[in-house]
């Protein structure tokens, strides 16, 4: 097979007991074996010698094609190839199967027939002229599935059958492979977000990589400098001692929940509020890995993505590897509802300390799991949370599905936004590219009406001198005043790297 061939190769050799073969007898072969012994019956009781020859006939012909195809050893090679192998959800893949004959033997009619699960379609079946001896037969298909997973394809079965259609054998291959249908991924708009920097420093958010390229800054000697850190050119040049300081580039840091909790979502399908969560933590997690941020996925049972440290540690694979993007694709791919109860698994894991930016995809919270949410503000640079209302999805009343009614909408958004976070609600039919822009160009908050009463210049009266002093008691602007002063700290830390 070619190479980087997705498909593997088995033997098919038609080497079946005689009883398997007289079990193969089409309807065709059953009906002139029981013509043919009716007939020499017939002859028998009425003397006729010339019915008696028709009845043979029409017995022995089964029967001779019973034995030439179990003695037939055809040697046949078939394979598969995905194009591709991981798919989008709702997005089609092709399957090509190959059958080659390797024996010096022409072959008869050929059926093949691929087993595939029923949420891919139906099975395809295929016809195959005789295979000259040294030849090929491909043939392909289509497969679409509109949920997420991991799906079997094969083993590839195949049927020989006779000139005359009167005995069948079917053989399979054992090899098969794993078609892997991925949430669908949208683009995002690229906004400035906090912890975003890039470049160098001495900040403890530096990455300490054990091989890379260093950068390279002389400065002036100090008391307790290793003199093997003395840069004698530098020193040559400056006329003073300068040594070594030797840095990595800095790394920013963003760790993506999912609550997968089973309790905080009401329906299920490719339409329900769960799958459109796990849609929008891939989403997120791709492109914040383009811009190159490290990467971690984590839900509420604590597990993290496969190449990750236990416990759910910083990915260590490259931001911009492809190779990291699709690990959390085939993560999320199967990812399913949990029994948890609550968050607090999640949050121990983040109180380890600073975790960069975070950004939380949220089901329905009850009062306990909205304060465990807004202590993990505090663990954490800056904190984005989409907030799905599950009732709205399936328009079910609070308390008719039979769970404990939790916090409502707006009580939890405002918990959220107090507490710091960015939050914004998510509706049916809201599109993640639309939400991600307007977190950027609203602070997280959806626009509203102003009081009547309210004068017009109330919002801009403070300074931009004075906006640093302002109260942090109000909720309303937490999440935009923590945005603004993590963008100036970007901006600090550019002007150290020139």
């Amino acid at each position: 097979m070619a190479p980087g061939e997705v498909g593997h190769a088995g033997e098919e050799e038609a080497r079946s007991d005689l009883r398997a073969a007289f079990a193969g007898l089409t309807t065709r072969g059953r009906s002139f074996l029981a013509a043919g012994v009716a007939a020499a019956i017939c002859s028998y009781a009425l003397g006729q010698s010339d019915l008696l020859r028709v009845g043979m006939l029409l017995a022995v012909l089964p029967l001779v094609c019973v034995g030439m195809l179990h003695r037939t050893r055809y040697r046949v090679v078939g394979g598969r190839r995905l194009s591709p192998a991981r798919v989008p959800a709702s997005s089609e893949a092709r399957v090509h199967l190959r059958i080659d004959n390797v024996s010096r033997l022409t072959t008869g009619l050929l059926m093949l027939q691929d087993r595939v699960p029923y949420v891919l379609g139906p099975r395809p079946r295929f016809v195959l002229d005789r295979v000259e001896p040294g030849g090929r037969r491909e043939v392909s298909y289509r497969v679409r599935s509109d949920l997420r997973g991991r799906y079997p394809l094969g083993p590839l079965q195949l049927r020989l059958t006779d000139p005359f259609g009167m005995c069948e054998l079917t053989r399979a291959f054992n090899a098969y492979d794993t078609l892997t249908v991925v949430p669908l991924v949208e683009p995002l708009p690229p906004v400035a977000l906090a912890g975003e920097a890039a470049g160098y420093g001495e900040g403890r958010h530096r990455s300490l990589a054990l091989a890379g390229e260093d950068d390279l800054i002389p400065r002036g000697y100090r008391h307790g400098d290793d003199l093997r850190r003395v840069h004698w050119r530098s020193t040559a040049r400056y006329g003073e001692l300068m040594v070594r300081r030797e840095e990595q580039p800095q790394r920013a840091r963003c760790t993506v929940l999912l609550d997968t909790r089973r309790s905080a979502y009401v329906g299920a399908g490719p339409d329900s509020a769960f799958e459109w969560g796990v849609s929008g933590a891939a989403s997120t997690a791709v492109h914040l890995l383009e811009r190159g941020f490290s990467m971690r996925l984590l839900t509420d049972t604590a597990s993290a993505m496969p190449g990750s440290d236990g416990g759910g540690g910083f990915a260590g694979t490259s931001p911009q590897s492809a190779e990291a993007a699709g690990l959390i694709l085939d993560t999320l791919a199967v990812v399913d509802h949990s029994d948890e109860a609550g968050l607090s698994r999640a949050y121990d894991v983040l109180r380890g300390g600073n975790e960069g930016l975070l950004v939380a995809f949220l089901g329905d919270l009850d009062d306990e799991q909205a304060a465990v949410v807004c202590r993990m503000r505090q663990r954490t640079g800056s904190a984005i949370a989409f907030v799905l209302d599950s009732t709205a999805w399936t328009r079910t009343a609070p308390g008719r599905d039979g769970r404990a009614a939790s916090v409502s909408p707006e009580e939890r958004l405002r918990l959220l936004r107090e507490a710091g976070w960015t939050a914004l609600p998510v509706a049916p039919g809201d599109a993640l590219p639309e939400l991600w822009r307007h977190m950027n160009s609203a602070g997280g908050q959806r626009e509203r009406p102003r009081a009547p009463d309210a004068p017009p210049s109330a919002a801009p009266a403070a300074s931009p001198a004075a906006a640093p002093a302002a109260s942090p008691a109000v909720g309303g602007a937490t999440g935009m005043t923590g945005t603004a002063t993590s963008t100036t700290g970007a901006t600090r830390t550019t002007g150290e790297r020139r």
